[in-house]
């Protein structure tokens, strides 16, 4: 059997620099949600 190899320091960068580009996404994407919701919740409420 082959001993596994050890990740480079450059890899392990990408990928927590992608995480964080994720993480900061879907913040984005919730806040927007976030304001949409309180925006709908002022306006009137069309009805049927």
């Amino acid at each position: 059997m082959s001993a596994k190899r050890q990740q480079t320091l450059a890899k392990l960068q990408r990928e927590l620099a992608i995480k964080e580009r994720r993480a900061r996404k879907l913040e984005k994407k919730q806040a927007k949600a976030a304001a949409k919701d309180g925006e709908s919740a002022d306006a009137p409420q069309p009805s049927e």
